[in-house]
């Protein structure tokens, strides 16, 4: 009998260590999300101060997107830029429908790969850049986009000005083109419009590294030539950018340079994405995070040491999670058990002040900017699609070693005018 009650002391013991863990992690993480989010209520745009002057290779990745690579290649048609400044390569990567044809059609360059060996998005832009190099024409930068993608007319104008001020690496607004075509597609924009303003913009008010984004990035050339682009995982973004920090470069974010994006519209396709980004996450973090955690604290470097916690935990997406588990446990969880102990670390109203404060941030992130009054509808639905991110995240946690890219199909062939009168 003393031997199990040793044992059961001993298992109560670890859980309340793990437990007063877990609310010291969510709990630091949460106050540091609500005191930078903060930075993110101002933005004045920064008028044009500088004329045309860099020339830029639009890179297009694109696996069978016959539906929606015209009305992109339309918008970038329609940039108020120099025409002969700037030059769209399209990459048929691996296509097995009439992708290459529209794009010739619609007046951009076709590259045609086929390398079934090395599929994925980060393979691609590596071997676009690697022809690029050797291409007659010579350029100032590279700008990436999806194919399902609009972009907005002064997008290059922005771009050159931000690199005339001496940014080598720049992330544009990441928009949604097809918010309200189901209770998915409205609550992934909103998650992107909460992380526009008070993430992404909070960020570069406070000089810190936005996340870049994948799509509507922009690179200076003598920078990839000199760090290469070595990004082929599942996230080649998130890659690109914690390397750029690791050698003392800060990208940062361009509110104003929108680019508008395709969302899906069930929960199965959006899941299947997001647990995509998630195994990325996870890979990323496993070669970087420490490095640049222990980089931040021996060189008192607060950049590269923010840039190690967002790798420790994708924080606009599970501080809602974990804290909300907390706030389930102190409300509901029943007095005599193993968790009754542990409750009294944190009280219970700074767990209810810490959730009202950030889920309140959403609605207030709508307003500054300035969305369509439905999507205030989607907030009904909102918590249950966050809460989708835990098993998410755990799932990838579990399958973070596959490197399987998954295609992500496009319908929605919408045209820029369009989108501007939705």
């Amino acid at each position: 009998m003393r031997a199990l009650s040793i044992h059961g002391l001993s298992l109560q013991a670890f859980i309340n260590f793990a437990y007063f863990l877990m609310q010291v992690l969510t709990g630091m993480i949460g106050v540091y999300q609500m005191g930078t989010s903060l930075f993110g209520i101002w933005h004045r745009q920064k008028p044009l101060r500088y004329a045309p002057k860099h020339r830029f290779a639009v890179i297009v990745p694109a696996h069978n997107e016959e539906r929606v690579i015209g009305p992109l290649i339309d918008s970038l048609k329609a940039q108020h830029y120099p025409a002969d400044l700037f030059d769209i390569h399209v990459v048929a990567d691996n296509c097995t429908d009439h992708t290459r044809e529209v794009a010739l059609r619609h007046g951009a360059a076709v590259h045609v790969r086929v390398d079934r060996d090395h599929c994925g998005k980060g393979y691609v832009i590596q071997w676009m850049l690697e022809r690029l190099w050797r291409w007659p024409v010579s350029y100032d930068a590279v700008v990436l986009f999806d194919a399902d993608n609009l972009v907005a007319p002064d997008f290059l104008q922005i771009m050159n000005d931000r690199l005339c001020e001496g940014h080598p690496v720049i992330q544009g607004y990441l928009g949604v083109k097809n918010p309200f075509d189901s209770w998915v597609s409205v609550c992934m924009a909103i998650s992107y419009w909460y992380s526009n303003r008070m993430w992404q913009n909070a960020r570069q008010n406070l000089g810190l590294s936005c996340s870049l984004g994948g799509t509507g990035l922009c690179m200076d050339m003598s920078l990839l030539r000199r760090l290469g682009w070595q990004a082929t995982g599942l996230t080649e973004d998130l890659e690109f950018g914690v390397r750029c920090v690791e050698h003392g470069i800060v990208p940062i974010w361009a509110h104003d340079a929108k680019v508008y994006d395709e969302k899906p519209i069930t929960l199965l396709a959006s899941m299947r994405q997001r647990l995509r980004w998630m195994q990325g996450h996870f890979q990323c973090a496993k070669s970087h995070m420490l490095p640049l955690l222990k980089a931040g604290v021996r060189e008192r470097n607060f950049l590269k040491l923010d840039a190690g916690i967002y790798l420790f935990q994708p924080m606009r997406f599970l501080i809602l999670f974990l804290t909300s588990i907390m706030l389930l446990l102190h409300i509901s969880g029943p007095h005599e058990t193993l968790l009754s102990h542990v409750t009294a670390w944190l009280p219970t109203d700074f767990w209810v002040i810490v959730n009202v404060f950030l889920y309140l941030q959403i609605p207030l992130a709508l307003f500054l900017e300035r969305v369509n009054w439905r999507a205030y509808f989607g907030l009904i639905l909102l918590p249950f699609f966050l809460w989708t991110w835990g098993p998410v995240v755990v799932r990838a946690y579990f399958t973070k070693a596959n490197r399987t890219w998954v295609h992500t199909v496009h319908n929605r062939s919408i045209r820029f005018d369009q989108l501007k009168s939705n």
